[in-house]
């Protein structure tokens, strides 16, 4: 009987199910899964931001050119075109100060011929054609027979397209300076002029250079 009576309490203490400490926080018992939250949807763009993107790039890329007034406007044409798009303005901004800071970084205006003139290398070297064209138009206006100038108003209205004004400007510079003929035969930067005649005729050495050497007259006898 002893032996019967500890078996019934040793099995009378065993644990139950309910009394088992749970794993983590998650209950012993298997209940129902419980669903997952519906998962929120991304709100829809409108219509304008991809126009409102397509012009803030445009200001990136005139930024990275260097061309702050041109990024400028066009940053600026996002917050004034694009009101609404609220979290495309905090960038827009922020780009916006950059160039601010560098334009008044830049504010020496040339004022002599020759920093009008370097003013405008540097201008051409950025592919800012139409700050070169500013520059390089005031040194015409102040000295009509520079070359040089000439030369590099050439370069800027071919690289804009403009080949009727390239070409006057380079048949110009050549008429001043005929060292401007051989530099004009390979610069690269006049390659849109190639199929040009009046650009060809430009380069053409004239027939009186081109003849053999006059022989030389000789002195009149004395009678």
């Amino acid at each position: 009987m002893a032996k019967q009576r500890r078996q019934q309490i040793r099995s009378s203490k065993a644990p139950s199910s309910q009394d088992r400490p749970a794993v983590g926080n998650a209950p012993m018992s298997a209940g129902p899964a419980q669903a997952a939250p519906p998962t929120q949807r991304a709100p829809e763009r409108r219509s304008t931001y991809v126009d409102a993107v397509a012009l803030y790039e445009q200001g990136l890329e005139r930024l990275q050119r260097h061309d702050y007034s041109g990024a400028a406007d066009r940053l600026e044409s996002v917050l004034r075109q694009y009101p609404d798009e609220k979290e495309l303005h905090e960038r827009v901004r922020l780009y916006l100060n950059i160039c601010r800071k560098q334009a008044a970084n830049n504010q020496a205006v040339p004022q002599t011929v020759d920093e009008r003139l370097y003013a405008s290398t540097i201008a051409l070297n950025g592919g800012r054609y139409d700050e070169a064209i500013s520059h390089l138009r005031l040194v015409r206006d102040e000295d009509p027979d520079n070359d040089h100038a000439l030369y590099m108003l050439a370069v800027a209205h071919a690289q804009r397209g403009e080949l009727a004004e390239a070409v006057a400007h380079v048949e110009r510079a050549i008429a001043l300076n005929p060292e401007n003929r051989a530099m004009a035969r390979t610069d690269p930067d006049l390659d849109p002029l190639r199929g040009d005649e009046a650009f060809t005729a430009a380069l053409e050495t004239p027939p009186l250079l081109r003849n053999e050497r006059r022989r030389p007259l000789r002195p009149r006898s004395a009678r």
